[in-house]
């Protein structure tokens, strides 16, 4: 589908897709795949070819040389590659103008909510656009396309700076909010803190700690986000793996400042109410910094502006209540 003029980067994406791409079944062999392809045909452009299952469901994106170099009787299920980034068919232009300057694909499958294929976006639909050139230029204008996007995008959101205000000032509320409460909390332990200096002196490790592993496990969802569908079985999934890495992760740093305050204080009631506590609260750190992007994405907030503040005052506070009561608990 080619489209002339400016695109509007707000459309949706389903607006610029082509709908005359072939689909091969997974089990199909090699051999039938080509057949059925010579038979229905390729459609005016394809670089990728896609594979379904008996359901109808995108299971795998086929290489076009692995296609055409694999055995006859090679199954397509062997020779696909399994994991295919998609574009939701919710998605706007600008969404997957990303997805290209990001991934460097030269086309996306867009699917439904049942992971059905309902369109193909390609290179082809921003070249008048972004490049502005030529029939006989794109050949030597197409390596520059994915870096000609990013500036485009970038024009796009240059907006005032009243609008980024009103954009992002919201969400900074919640850090605000959040540093109140611990403030507050602070205060209803202030007899606990004065008890044992050493836990006061600590507090800012322990919250550093919180903060850093929230921000890798918030990173590492809100990547991940950008080519997964937000489902129960990707959030077990995901939540399975988080578990595991907060354990270690809370277990060998809460092991290791134990150990410091042990052989720096000789107070080993102290050195077990810190420790224990980093290790704790690191595994609630990991989990909120899965929970609160995937939950943003799935009522289709931004997670990139949104998740940062709303994650790192929910650590925060997460990790004061563990700290303290856990003090209050062993040490009064």
């Amino acid at each position: 589908m080619r489209i002339s003029g400016a695109i509007d980067f707000n459309a949706p994406v389903l607006n610029y897709a082509r709908k005359d791409f072939p689909l091969l079944e997974a089990d199909a062999s090699v051999e039938k795949a080509l057949e059925a392809i010579r038979r229905e045909g390729i459609g005016e452009r394809v670089i990728y070819f896609y594979a379904i299952d008996e359901r109808k469901h995108l299971v795998g994106v086929v290489p076009t040389r692995r296609l055409l170099t694999a055995a006859p009787n090679t199954l397509l299920r062997e020779i696909m590659v399994p994991r295919v980034i998609t574009l939701p068919a919710e998605a706007t232009v600008l969404e997957a103008c990303e997805f290209f300057v990001l991934y460097k694909f030269l086309a996306f499958p867009v699917v439904d909510a049942g992971r059905r294929l309902i369109g193909i976006v390609d290179t082809d639909v921003f070249m008048d656009s972004v490049l502005e050139s030529e029939e006989g230029e794109r050949e030597e204008t197409r390596s520059d396309l994915f870096e000609a996007l990013g500036f485009h995008l970038a024009q796009v959101r240059d907006v005032s700076p009243w609008r980024v205000f009103r954009y992002r000032f919201p969400w900074l509320l919640v850090t605000v909010t959040g540093g109140t409460i611990c403030a507050l909390l602070a205060g209803f332990f202030e007899t606990t803190l004065a008890h044992s200096l050493v836990i006061a002196f600590f507090l800012i490790m322990v919250l550093g700690l919180n903060e850093s592993v929230s921000a890798q496990s918030m990173s590492v969802t809100t990547q991940a986000l950008r080519s997964a569908r937000v489902t129960w079985a990707w959030f077990k999934t995901a939540f399975r793996r988080e578990i595991a890495t907060a354990l270690l992760l809370g277990l060998a740093c809460g092991a290791l400042v134990g150990a410091i305050v042990w052989s720096w204080r000789g107070d080993a009631p102290s050195a077990f109410v810190i420790g224990g506590s980093i290790a704790l609260s690191l595994v609630s750190a990991c989990l909120i910094g899965l929970g609160v992007p995937s939950l943003l994405h799935a009522v289709k907030l931004d997670p990139k502006i949104a998740a940062g503040p709303v994650t790192l005052a929910l650590a925060d506070i997460f990790a004061l209540v563990i700290y303290f009561t856990t003090a209050w608990l062993v040490l009064r």
